[in-house]
């Protein structure tokens, strides 16, 4: 399927997603969003993908959401969408996908790039990205996640101070704070990006959405409630083909094949 404002990539296991608006940033506009949406669900029911890149084209990763459309009125727009206390559902699609998601950060990842990097799994960023939330700045706050999940990751304190600043702090701060796994230069960052999702896709499939839900949805129960999720999600894994395989591989002392089953 050809999308408008989507590059879409399929190699070896891995799907390759790709921002396609440079000459707006790649703004999160309601088209992007439906057809990353789109894109979200050709990834989820492919059983050949084990394993989503998302990045951008061109000198940005994503400067967040269309500014000229979000002023206008029209209800299916994103501030159409706000102003009526609407969630804005990409996100969470991108967080609850199944299957691991890398962020390979280019360049800028501000407003609803940066909640967009973080609802992936893992962000690899390039030594010319850049992130912030400044919605502050135009007298909102961040509506795709941006006040839940960045205290989540980096700790109240330091969200606190992006969220109520707005500017946007250097790659190295990102890296240093948490919000950046690795950091790498521009030349090597898809490569990067893509020689970690091949060792993910090598991972069993089962046991990586199990451990992907388990962060997920562990980090809003009590201690007590996800521990006990976490036995229950081993329970399952226990008697599949995959959990038999990597136990008798290690045994064989060979390298196991995973099938997600």
């Amino acid at each position: 399927m050809n999308y408008d404002t989507i590059i879409y990539k399929k190699e070896n296991n891995v799907a390759l997603i790709v921002l396609n608006r440079p000459e707006s940033l790649n703004a999160i506009s309601s088209k992007l969003a439906q057809e990353l949406e789109q894109v979200l669900e050709a990834v989820t029911i492919d059983e050949e993908v084990r394993v989503a890149i998302v990045t951008g084209e061109g000198k940005a990763f994503c400067a967040g959401a269309d500014i000229k459309e979000m002023m206008s009125s029209e209800e299916a727009s994103i501030a159409g969408r706000l102003s009526k206390g609407k969630p804005l559902p990409i996100f969470d699609k991108i967080e609850n996908l199944e299957k691991p998601i890398i962020a390979a950060v280019n360049g800028v990842a501000t407003g609803g790039g940066c909640e967009l990097a973080l609802a992936c799994d893992l962000r690899i960023a390039s030594t010319l990205a850049a992130f912030g939330l400044g919605e502050i700045k135009i007298g909102v706050i961040p509506g795709g996640g941006g006040t839940v999940r960045l205290p989540r990751l980096i700790g109240a304190g330091k969200a606190k101070e992006m969220l109520f600043f707005g500017e946007v702090i250097s790659v190295e701060e990102a890296y240093r704070t948490g919000l950046v796994n690795k950091v790498v230069s521009p030349e090597l960052l898809l490569k990067e990006a893509q020689q970690w999702a091949q060792l993910l896709s090598q991972r069993p499939p089962l046991a990586l959405k199990a451990a992907k839900s388990c962060v997920n949805l562990g980090m809003r129960m009590d201690l007590g409630v996800a521990l006990a999720y976490e036995a229950a999600e081993i329970s399952s894994l226990m008697g599949s083909k995959d959990q038999i395989e990597g136990m008798t591989a290690f045994l064989e002392k060979r390298k196991p094949v995973f099938e997600g089953k």
